[in-house]
């Protein structure tokens, strides 16, 4: 998942409010006070038609819901490629846009949450995997069996996936973190990826449900992922349409679990 749209929303409303502000302040006390708005000029009747738009657009993405897309199969069998989701931007905290400055907390992410994050590697990528690491936390997962401070994850194995997006056959399971209940799959044509590591101050661990075939925090590229880099809680799926093709209806509203 590319861009931060935000950051080009922060700009537009700059800009526009500039030019607000310039024809309010130098501008309009040179125009007869009788002049309607239709002579205004141009950038003047863009801007003033336009800033409030950008203005609420960009507060709602900053501070309230924004919506991305799943570009990959890391999340499978829960989302898929083509899935448009919501993302819940107040969950872990409200930050400034562009420099992701927590101004509020408003609360803490939990084990077992699905999060959009910027990746450590390229900030302006954004990822979304399952939080399974808090900080401090002894992580090792060993043949796809997760053991976190000791105590292994609950898992059980069983199903076959036969939805297709070239994952059919391949091995499905339960897996418990905490209080959290979700399914998980391992590809039989990928091996999978150990590891051995404690969670620092600060950061946060995470992991795919595609065990086999997702880049994560098993991964150097993406690691330990600060806190700083959280953007929010995915909770819902508005629409999922993988061009070329159709949009799959029954997936709307879906709650991303």
């Amino acid at each position: 998942m590319m861009g931060d749209l935000s950051s080009i929303l922060l700009i537009l409303v700059v800009l526009t409010g500039i030019v607000l502000l310039v024809d309010w302040w130098l501008l309009r006390p040179k125009r007869p006070k009788d002049t309607p708005q239709e002579q205004e000029p141009v950038l003047v009747s863009y801007s003033r038609s336009l800033f409030p738009i950008l203005l609420i657009v960009l507060l709602v993405r900053s501070f309230l819901f924004e919506p991305f897309r799943i570009p990959s199969a890391s999340m499978m069998p829960g989302l898929v490629d083509g899935d448009f989701i919501v993302v819940s931007k107040f969950s872990y905290g409200l930050r400034l846009p562009m420099i992701h400055t927590r101004i509020l907390a408003t609360g803490e992410p939990r084990r077992g949450d699905v999060i959009v994050f910027r990746s450590p590697e390229d900030p302006s990528v954004n990822l979304i995997k399952r939080l399974v690491g808090l900080p401090g936390d002894h992580i090792v997962v060993r043949a796809n069996q997760l053991t976190i401070n000791g105590r292994p994850m609950a898992l059980t194995r069983g199903g076959i996936y036969r939805d297709g997006y070239g994952f059919s056959g391949s091995e499905l399971g339960v897996e418990h973190l905490d209080d959290v209940e979700h399914t998980v799959m391992f590809a039989p044509q990928l091996l999978p990826v150990d590891f051995d590591g404690v969670v620092p101050a600060g950061h946060y661990f995470f992991m795919g449900d595609n065990r086999n075939d997702s880049r994560d925090s098993r991964f150097s590229a993406v690691g330990f992922v600060p806190e700083a880099n959280l953007v929010g809680h995915a909770v819902r799926i508005w629409m999922n349409w993988q061009i070329p093709g159709w949009p799959r209806l029954g997936r709307i509203g879906m709650r991303i679990q």
